[in-house]
């Protein structure tokens, strides 16, 4: 066991705290969007904002006011909705804003979703429309179809995201569900010159999954839906106003690419997880470390990827001094029942149970700052975490069986706290052997 564990801890937080800084949205919107003399560039897009009668401006998700905000000290002041998961600081005047629920949706969620279909019903030939869009956006913005409450939506979200479902799945039934989702958005402002800045939290090539894809053309259908909630025995967990849906077989299809609302539409994808993952290798690489990037196990069960990840970790090591794989995307987790903690701890945890007594560590963190129902963006572990939690008197195994990560890492120090980054561009996972 190496003498000096709490350096290597410390190397994997400014690992992941770089790649943070590197992928900020500033940086982003200063590489994609700028504005002069009225002309206003988005990506390799350029509009004539003297031509256009109204710019109207929707942004949602968790990053939803820093992006409205790097918009605005780009191209100036603008009108619209923005719903976010926090409070403005401060509110930009011109703008509507609505603090909606993360992960489960609130009634700030719903208002947020029929304020901005209202509004965008409203635009016409001499419009343009700008979203602004980011993770998180599926919970801070909706609005259900038929006749959901939002206590039985929030019931089904519930459902969602603790079946183990990877997120292209669960948006999928999410799409299907929503008024706003699922390109119904872009549909509702269907007579408008549309134009969506995404940052994307998830998988790369996937991106109509991102906020469950309102403005984009559906890739997923009815019959989707209908087999992830076999996959996942589902039904027996959802209120009777959606499980009705489903076995009735009542599920309207969401619009697919040929839908006229797409054909002037744009999209430009500013910032990703993959921005995150290519500053991580360069500082890692920059303190002596052989780096390797794996991101093959995106949407695998925590435990299944934490094992894999260490085998990989532990071959490459037996080549160089000082080995490191980072490996960006998303792990999921099936919570059976409820502590403190989220998918990031947990898998820290996880692998501080596989790696006692060896010169290993792990950090696992998101983005967003956020790691499930607690306070931290994650946490990091090495080969002295089950030794320094005994000390501690905390039960690592119990932690661990009850999905209560957070209460032990907190204990001995090594959980992440960031707050709330305003930004959301997926998990980041850090691994050392030295």
């Amino acid at each position: 066991m190496s003498e000096q564990p709490d350096v290597y801890r410390q190397l994997a937080r400014e690992i992941f705290l770089h790649a943070l800084n590197e992928c900020s949205i500033d940086r982003a919107f200063d590489k994609h969007i700028s504005s002069d003399r009225g002309i206003l560039r988005i990506g390799d897009d350029l509009f004539d904002t003297k031509a256009y009668g109204r710019v109207f401006v929707v942004s949602i998700g968790k990053a939803a006011h820093t992006m409205v905000r790097a918009l605005v000290d780009r191209t100036g002041p603008h009108e619209g909705i923005v719903a976010a998961t926090s409070d403005p600081e401060p509110m930009l005047p011109g703008f509507g804003y609505f603090k909606g629920g993360h992960p489960l949706p609130n009634e700030d969620s719903v208002r947020a979703g029929s304020a901005i279909l209202r509004a965008l019903q409203w635009q016409t030939e001499s419009s343009l429309v700008i979203y602004l869009i980011s993770g998180g956006g599926s919970a801070v913005c909706e609005l259900p179809v038929a006749d959901i409450s939002l206590h039985d939506l929030i019931k089904t979200y519930r459902a969602l995201v603790h079946c183990g479902a990877p997120i292209a799945e669960i948006n999928a039934v999410r799409k299907h569900l929503s008024a706003v989702k699922g390109g119904r958005m872009a549909q509702a402002a269907a007579r408008a010159q549309q134009v969506s800045v995404l940052v994307s939290d998830v998988p790369e090539g996937a991106l109509d999954s991102l906020a469950s894809g309102p403005t984009m053309p559906d890739s997923s259908t009815v019959e989707d839906c209908y087999s992830v909630a076999a996959r996942y025995d589902l039904l027996p967990q959802l209120p009777d106003s959606v499980r009705t849906l489903f076995e009735h077989r009542l599920l309207e299809e969401t619009p697919k690419v040929d839908d006229p609302a797409f054909s002037g539409a744009r999209y430009w994808n500013v910032l990703s997880n993959a921005t995150a993952v290519k500053a991580a290798v360069e500082y890692a690489a920059s303190k002596g470390f052989a780096v390797e990037v794996d991101n093959s196990c995106d949407d695998w069960d925590y435990a299944r990827a934490a094992d894999y990840l260490l085998d990989r970790l532990r071959h490459l090591r037996k080549g160089v001094s000082r080995a490191c794989i980072i490996s960006g995307g998303e792990v999921t987790v099936k919570v059976t029942n409820g502590g403190v903690g989220g998918r990031n701890q947990q898998f820290a945890l996880y692998c501080a149970s596989k790696i006692a007594g060896e010169n290993i560590t792990v950090l696992s963190a998101g983005t967003d700052g956020v790691d499930g129902n607690s306070t931290a963006a994650g946490a990091v572990a090495d080969g002295t975490t089950v030794i320094r939690s005994q000390r501690a008197n905390v039960s690592l195994q119990t932690a661990l069986a009850g999905f209560d990560a957070f209460p032990l890492f907190k204990a001995i120090d090594d959980a992440i706290l960031t707050g709330p980054t305003g930004n959301n561009v997926r998990d980041l996972r850090v691994l050392l052997a030295y």
